[in-house]
């Protein structure tokens, strides 16, 4: 599948800087982006450290369960297999559970994760699984429950899973019964075109959903049908059993919090120093960890040797939190700052897929990494790209729009050729007159106003009128040349809506079932077969 590199806007300055190898993110991470020099040394870490993760005949044996449950596929069970031998190694990555998967680069998250791994198998001919997170931990339900699919006239629209969600459990512990699931799915048949995939889709989506629970359940067994033939091992963050594996993991996470605490404030500094804006909180008495309570899962805190919230619902000696934690592991979770040390204590992680933001959050972490007897793995931004249909790069060509064109100058471009299509200038005609007549009006209002005091009030008050009457006609104006080239501008607003939609990356809001429905499945191996290298470029690519 070809490409066409384009530039996309980012908000991390540091993670720019960090897939651009500028110095000053440099120091702030283990490895450089071009993996080729690192992998080998990565590597030979790994196999120095087996002791320091969990062992991985039971992270194997779990894992057995799980995908039986939402990913039972020969191809994932053989990974699995390859990944319980001491030298397989792992490229993961992951992403909070989303309703039909979710934006398309979540989609691009672990087409990337499936092809680094295969790349890393190759460069170090040895075994290399492919293992996405699903972080059904997450308890921001407002940001999961909803995507996006274009109508007929190819304006978004919200396709929501509805109900009322009032606590803050993880989003894997919510549950969603059947009527809710078909609101949804009968929201998507409506917004989908008809195409000769569209019924088999349907029908692939609606057994998904009759068998599913709960969003993070839905979510696996989506990128399963997706990905599972490639071997992509999947595992959910929140899973009750796999918190018991973790267990370990967490009691560390307990008794050296005050020394995490310590580096990760001395991140933050070496962040700042470098000239970076923080990409997240490190608050001084924060304890980097989740506690679920009743429902709600709170960010507990560590002062005065307590572990508490902000409410005050719970506190806890570290004495009496490492009981809880032994009779009920499936009420902790980790934060943005812990979960990486959690992931490599569980993985041989040789190579981690993220996102910009991503990456700028693991610049706080090096440090952790060490205090914590692990090393920060290899860091790959996730592949990008903007689908460019025919009928879309037609209409660019026909208005000579550039794709930066579409990002950063659409409006500007559409009212220049707007005002090129006609040669009454609305606004100059209309300033013209408005100000002849004031040149009229003004002096006789002067006069009339001499006659009488109550008639300037009234004079003003009939100017005022006028203005507004020739401000409405303006507008009618301008929106009957509108009218008049309708077809055209339905043609801008159908680039617009298609590569940058609400004026965001098309990768950021529209969801892969239109593109699913349109072209099948196919367009995704193609993504994992052409992508090879990892330097963070963005591209337009033809289905």
């Amino acid at each position: 599948m070809n490409g066409i590199t384009e530039a996309l806007r980012s908000g991390s300055r540091l993670a720019e800087d960090y897939i651009c190898s500028r110095d000053a993110a440099r120091g702030l991470y283990e490895y450089d982006i071009r993996w080729e020099s690192g992998l080998q040394a990565r590597a030979e870490w790994l196999d120095q450290s087996e002791n320091a993760r969990i062992d991985r005949r039971d992270l194997a044996e779990y894992l057995r369960i799980y995908n039986k449950r939402v990913n039972d596929h020969g191809e994932v069970h053989a990974s699995i297999t390859r990944l319980a031998e001491q030298d397989a190694l792992v490229v993961t990555g992951g992403q909070q559970s989303g309703l039909l998967t979710g934006p398309l680069f979540v989609i691009y998250k672990a087409a990337s994760v499936v092809a680094a791994a295969r790349e890393a198998e190759e460069r170090l001919q040895r075994p290399v699984v492919p293992v996405f997170w699903i972080a059904g931990e997450d308890h921001d339900w407002d940001e999961v429950n909803h995507t996006y699919l274009p109508d007929h006239q190819g304006d978004m629209k919200k396709v929501k899973l509805q109900g009322r969600f009032a606590g803050r459990d993880s989003v894997s512990n919510v549950h969603v019964d059947s009527q809710q699931w078909v609101n949804v799915l009968e929201q998507v048949e409506h917004l989908l075109p008809d195409t000769i995939h569209k019924p088999g889709l349907m029908k692939c989506i609606t057994e998904i959903h009759q068998s599913s629970s709960n969003l993070s359940d839905a979510f696996a067994r989506m990128i399963s049908v997706l990905f599972a033939s490639s071997g992509l091992v999947l595992m959910d963050a929140s899973d009750p059993d796999l918190r018991r594996l973790e267990q370990p993991v967490f009691e560390r996470l307990i008794r050296k919090n005050e020394v995490l605490r310590s580096a990760y404030t001395q991140g933050a500094s070496l962040v700042q120093q470098a000239g970076y804006a923080m990409p997240a909180e490190v608050a001084e008495d924060g304890a980097n960890l989740f506690y679920i309570h009743e429902g709600t899962r709170l960010l507990l805190l560590l002062k005065d040797g307590l572990y508490s919230d902000r409410k005050g619902l719970v506190s806890f000696t570290e004495e009496r939190l490492l009981q809880e934690l032994g009779e009920h592991p499936e009420r902790f979770s980790n934060n943005v700052l812990t979960r990486p040390l959690m992931q490599d204590s569980v993985l041989p992680v040789a190579a981690v897929i993220l996102g910009q933001g991503e990456i700028a959050y693991w610049g706080l972490t090096r440090e952790a990494f060490r205090q914590f007897g692990l090393q920060m793995p290899i860091l790959l931004p996730r592949l990008s790209f903007t689908i460019m249909e025919d009928i879309h790069h037609k209409h660019m060509k026909q208005y000579g729009l550039s794709f930066q064109d579409v990002q950063y100058h659409m409006e500007e471009k559409k009212e220049q050729w707007l005002a090129q299509q006609e040669t009454f200038q609305v606004d100059e005609q209309f300033d013209k007159v408005q100000e002849a007549f004031l040149d009229l009006y003004g002096p006789l209002l002067d006069e009339i106003a001499e006659i009488h005091p109550g008639l300037e009030r009234i004079g003003d008050t009939n100017l005022s009128k006028i203005n507004e009457q020739m401000q409405y006609l303006k507008q009618q104006t301008h929106k009957a040349i509108e009218d008049k080239h309708n077809v055209s501008l339905r043609h801008w607003n159908g680039i617009q809506n298609s590569l940058f939609p609400t004026g965001k990356p098309q990768e950021r809001v529209h969801n892969a079932l239109f593109y699913l429905n349109r072209y099948g499945t196919e367009w995704i191996d193609e993504l994992i077969k052409a992508s090879s290298e990892f330097l963070g470029e963005h591209k337009v690519i033809a289905l």
